[in-house]
């Protein structure tokens, strides 16, 4: 994960929330009063956040002291601890929120991306993700997405071609499509074309794919359709699989499984910090 990214999206969450001061902590605790924050699971799933916990808090008072009980990518279970962070009261009320909202929903992600995985287990299938992730916060959510044991698809719109089908419709055809990017890429960069026909998945083969994505299809229709696939050809399935039909698909013999599930909407993993006072604070 990119610190020098981590630490500027992390100052802009905390100044949309502290603004000027925290008013509910510094009217009631004095700057002197300190305390502990202790973490822990109300739920099964994959703890996913150590770094936000670290990076998070030390912006806001470098002398915090936390110990890790869990590391990313540790299965949770109810009642587990996580971390106590020891320090001023003032610094942990304040910055809770924050770095509790994202280390519940990469946990969340990272608990959804196990589960897709384990779904794969004898087959030659991966699954990954999609741009699908919350504005602002793609780089936390495909950090996730790995420590749940799946992969990342490309990051975003800069590092990989992906021809859909308005690019195909307005371009022409895939024949065309595929040719007026291959003139002015260099061979780093792949090409990946949406197909939904077996007629376009002849034109995407012939045109030079590096990359053929089955939009919607059926596991059944994927899998006759394979054979025609060069081997030096990836191919990938998506459109709306669920963890309830990622079996079937990945039996069907297609080398990857994107789904955005993973990210759009995805569900928090219950975490909760209890707070404990250390000494008077008067």
């Amino acid at each position: 994960m990119n610190q020098l990214k981590l630490k500027h999206m992390l100052e802009q969450f905390f100044h949309e929330d502290i603004g000027d001061g925290d008013l509910s902590s510094e009217l009631l605790f004095p700057p002197f009063a300190q305390g502990q924050f202790t973490l822990y699971a109300k739920e099964e799933g994959i703890f996913c956040g150590a770094t936000i916990i670290t990076t998070g808090f030390h912006l806001l008072d470098a002398s915090i002291q936390i110990t890790f009980y869990k590391q990313d990518g540790d299965r949770l279970t109810v009642g587990d601890k996580i971390a106590d962070i020891d320090g001023a009261i003032r610094t942990l009320l304040t910055g809770e929120r924050v770095i509790l909202n994202l280390i519940q929903r990469m946990s969340g992600i990272a608990t959804m991306s196990a589960k897709a995985v384990a779904e794969t287990v004898g087959t030659q299938a991966n699954i990954v993700d999609t741009r699908k992730t919350m504005p602002g916060l793609r780089m936390l959510d495909k950090y996730a997405v790995r420590t749940g044991g799946a992969f990342n698809h490309r990051s975003g719109l800069y590092d990989c071609i992906m021809l859909k089908d308005n690019h195909i419709a307005l371009a022409g055809s895939i024949t065309e499509a595929v040719q007026r990017v291959k003139q002015q890429i260099g061979h780093t960069v792949k090409v990946e074309v949406e197909i939904e026909t077996k007629e376009q998945l002849q034109e995407a083969i012939d045109a030079g794919a590096d990359m053929i994505m089955f939009d919607n299809r059926t596991p059944e229709e994927i899998k006759r359709w394979l054979p025609l696939v060069p081997a030096h050809i990836a191919t990938e399935a998506s459109g709306g699989i669920t963890l309830h039909t990622i079996r079937a698909y990945a039996q069907s013999g297609v080398q990857w499984i994107s789904i955005g599930a993973l990210t759009h909407s995805v569900e928090a993993l219950d975490i909760s910090a209890l707070v404990t006072l250390k000494g008077a604070i008067v």
